[in-house]
């Protein structure tokens, strides 16, 4: 039996937003999860992860209700919210495979900065490191008195910095291509979606 209509083009939209009503659970009970077990601390980055999670079940739900019902008006606004994630979603992922170090210290920097007293001290405490990069004996002496990691007993600390780049290359690659797979995914949905709308029952 050939695939192709209507049938085909339920099936595969109804199966991909099942898979990403899926991810968007995940995500909500991850988040809250490490929230429960102080795994993390910061509620700005819980917020994020459950509006992403969020916003993922709420575009599947529609999604696969207008695939269900053939509803010509929720297909065609899913398609241009879908659409819009993947050019986002797509220049997000090529940015992440073609960031430099130099490039990634300064991110880490921007992060560093805007981050609360009580996130950098959970981080420092996690991570058993000091500081960012401590680049001045200032910077040095001012985060080795604030810092309340392990490593200050024993007198010998890396900087928060150092250890987050040493694992921030190998991880910007993978987020790249787990993002820029999944944008090819929603080219695949909205291709579904476009069919559908221009078939009958």
């Amino acid at each position: 039996m050939v695939c192709g209509g209507f049938t085909c083009s339920k099936n595969a939209l109804c199966s991909l937003n099942v898979v990403y009503m899926l991810v968007g659970l995940l995500l909500i009970v991850v988040a809250a999860w490490g929230k429960g077990f102080g795994i993390v601390s910061s509620i700005h980055i819980i917020g994020g992860v459950i509006a992403v999670g969020f916003f993922l079940l709420l575009i599947s739900i529609v999604g696969l209700i207008g695939a269900v019902h053939h509803h010509q008006v929720m297909l065609f606004f899913y398609m241009v919210i879908l659409f819009i994630v993947f050019l986002f979603q797509f220049g997000v992922s090529c940015s992440c495979l073609a960031m430099n170090q130099g490039q990634q210290e300064k991110l880490l920097n921007s992060s560093w900065n805007i981050m609360s007293n009580d996130t950098r001290i959970s981080l420092e405490n996690k991570m058993d490191c000091c500081g960012l990069f401590n680049n001045t004996k200032t910077d040095f002496v001012s985060d080795l008195h604030l810092c309340e990691a392990p490593c200050v007993k024993k007198k010998s600390c890396l900087t928060c910095g150092e250890k987050m780049l040493q694992h921030s290359s190998e991880a910007l690659k993978i987020l790249g291509g787990v993002g820029l797979f999944f944008s090819f995914t929603e080219v695949v949905q909205n291709a579904a979606a476009r069919m559908l709308t221009g078939t009958q029952k």
